[in-house]
């Protein structure tokens, strides 16, 4: 990447500090860090170090993915931000097209919409596999706890049953939902709806990790460990 990527990647970085600060541990700047390596490493696993294009958009998407994000939305003007920030650094418009469609395309949400990304592009696929890596594994369960305690959530009842085949509004519908459930209804599946063969590779070993958990949580939970 040329000298004057370099400096919108640092200014990037800088937006992401300041949009992100009041944010709990779950959605906070460390997560989008962890985005923004996981997708440049599963990047040079499917090859493409060797064209700096694409690895920009894979850096700038995975650093600006979360902001404005509809969970932490304090003023609407955040929703803009993004654009506006790409617009002041003069990304050309193809790049930026690309850059804000794979933001819009990342959410779970969406998918079980039916809406996830049209193109599915490989620069796509690294970024929304790296968001969903983080999500899973050993700080995936430390994220989903953090942001149930955040949000007061119950952390287990048996009485409440996980729900399956969810739309989008009850997805988004969580405050009668606990923590526990999240693993079912969300995190357990993400290892299947990897794009890349990079993210589906390192899913298996988090996916089986967050079982081996969450067997063990049963077991403490009901007295048997």
């Amino acid at each position: 990447m040329e000298m004057a990527s370099r400096e919108t990647v640092k200014r990037a970085e800088q937006l992401v500090e300041r949009a992100m600060k009041g944010n709990d541990a779950s959605h906070d700047s460390w997560h989008v860090w962890r985005v923004r390596d996981l997708s440049l490493s599963l990047a040079r696993e499917e090859g493409l170090s060797s064209n700096p294009h694409s690895m920009e958009i894979v850096e700038l998407a995975a650093l600006l993915h979360d902001i404005g994000d509809y969970k932490y939305l304090r003023d609407p003007s955040e929703e803009k931000l993004v654009e506006n920030f790409l617009e002041d650094e003069g990304i050309d418009e193809s790049k930026k097209t690309k850059i804000l469609s794979i933001i819009k395309g990342m959410g779970f949400k969406d998918e079980l919409a039916g809406l996830g990304n049209p193109e599915l592009s490989l620069e796509f696929g690294l970024v929304q596999d790296a968001d969903r890596l983080d999500a899973i594994g050993a700080i995936g369960i430390a994220r989903c706890f953090t942001f149930g305690g955040n949000r007061n959530r119950v952390l287990h009842d048996p009485a409440i049953k996980p729900r399956s085949d969810l739309s989008k509004e009850q997805y988004m519908k969580r405050e009668e939902q606990t923590t526990v459930n999240h693993f079912h209804e969300k995190l357990l599946k993400l290892k299947d709806l990897m794009k890349t063969k990079a993210g589906q590779r390192r899913a298996e070993k988090r996916h089986k990790f967050m079982e081996e958990y969450l067997k063990e949580f049963y077991e403490e939970w009901d007295g048997r460990a």
